[in-house]
């Protein structure tokens, strides 16, 4: 996939080794393992190497795009992770795991405590209740994956009352004399 070569500004450069087709499943398994170790750059480093051979495969995609947002707060931005979405097929799924995006920039956001950090908060959990809400409206027989997701945005800000929308500042004119 062309996105992952432009996330890399090496010093040195290599030639990267390919992984074989048939050692696709086992290598996404260690990915999805490495992100329950808290090591998401593995996992992302796994993917990058099944996309690298398999340029759809939907399940090295997903798994890079949670990797990647669990990386938010370091050095990877809420624009890389969006940058696989277009990739990841289905109506459904975009909407989804686009709300993913906007939630988990969220909470970084909120751990990170800077200034201004909860009016971005605010407005990157209401960007994902609309787009769970997006999502809730097509999604599949039986999946309540993007309700879940909504009542945690929702109790998040139900319980976190510093997070509100930034103030609109109120110009006055200026009057001559």
């Amino acid at each position: 996939m062309e996105y992952h070569d432009r996330c890399y500004q090496p010093y040195m450069d290599f030639n990267l080794k390919s992984l074989t087709p048939s050692a696709i499943p086992e290598a996404l398994e260690k990915a999805h393992r490495y992100r329950l170790l808290n090591e998401p750059w593995q996992a992302e480093s796994i993917c990058l190497d099944v996309l690298g051979i398999d340029q759809g495969n939907q399940g090295a995609l997903i798994t890079l795009l949670l990797a990647l947002t669990d990386q938010f707060g370091g050095d990877v931005s809420l624009s890389r992770a969006r940058e696989v979405l277009p990739a990841i097929q289905g109506e459904y799924e975009r909407a989804y795991y686009a709300g993913i995006i906007y939630e988990r920039s969220a909470r970084a956001r909120l751990r990170q405590a800077l200034p201004g950090a909860n009016f971005i908060a605010h407005r990157e959990l209401t960007e994902a209740m609309r787009l769970y809400e997006q999502a809730e409206a097509i999604r599949p027989a039986g999946n309540d994956d993007a309700i879940l997701r909504w009542n945690t945005c929702a109790r998040t800000l139900m319980r976190h009352r510093e997070l509100r929308p930034q103030p609109q500042e109120k110009l006055e004119p200026v009057l001559d004399d």
